[in-house]
């Protein structure tokens, strides 16, 4: 009777074995060299897993990734189970990894004020003809990660999803936010609307340790601040 063939297929290792599901649970640090790079190539052959193919190719230069970094397309290839997509995806990758090495890192800029809020976010919806509701996410240093479109509307208002809001501040680690809108009309004072949708962010973000350190009302030449105001 033949013997049953092993796959070495990473669909048929233990959950806790699988390069892609320890990235996700325990965070890329904890993957080695190795696991990484079987990521990328996705499986092995039917002598060896994507892991062990993976660690031969390294241990041929060394284990010293700039040195994988020299290896061509068809250099990769001539390691069994290493085809032209697998070497392009690998060759890929590190080109990436190179160019990030020598880019400088991104400079956050720093909220300090209502003023640097406004700087921010009026060429983007100090002019627009309809209405437009941002979130801008902050680290700790209140340093903006990021800042989203939320809602775009017609002139007469829009949309703000609390759920979308808090659930991005999740994923960015975002420690604060700053609300931003614009009135087409010019108009300064903010609405009924405007308070509530306050009130209601920065109940949900109080539950969940994210402040909420302003809401900035932007026209084409000015703002109104809520913190400023002291109506936050």
């Amino acid at each position: 009777m033949q013997e049953k063939s092993t796959s070495f297929s990473i669909k048929n290792w233990s959950e806790s074995d699988r390069p892609r599901e320890k990235l996700l649970q325990k965070g890329k640090a904890v993957l080695s060299d190795a696991e990484l790079i079987a990521i990328l190539i996705g499986s092995g052959s039917r002598e060896e897993s994507a892991v062990q193919l993976s660690q031969r190719i390294l241990s041929s230069v060394h284990n010293n990734l700039n040195e994988l970094g020299r290896l061509t397309v068809a250099d990769l290839m001539q390691f069994k189970g290493i085809g032209e997509a697998k070497a392009i995806t690998i060759v890929a990758a590190l080109e990436l990894g190179r160019r990030r090495r020598d880019e400088n890192p991104l400079d956050r800029k720093k909220i300090t004020s209502s003023i640097s809020v406004f700087e921010l976010m009026q060429p983007i919806i100090g002019e627009l003809p309809h209405e437009e509701f941002w979130i801008v996410y902050l680290n700790n240093s209140n340093k903006v990660i990021q800042q989203n479109q939320l809602s775009k509307g017609g002139i007469t208002g829009t949309l703000v999803d609390v759920r979308l809001v808090l659930k991005q501040a999740l994923q960015l680690n975002a420690t604060a936010i700053i609300l931003v809108h614009n009135h087409p009309s010019g108009t300064l004072q903010p609405s009924e609307a405007d308070k509530q949708i306050t009130r209601k962010l920065k109940t949900a973000s109080e539950n969940l340790d994210i402040k909420v350190l302003d809401h900035l009302i932007v026209t084409a030449k000015s703002y109104f601040s809520f913190a400023d105001e002291g109506i936050l």
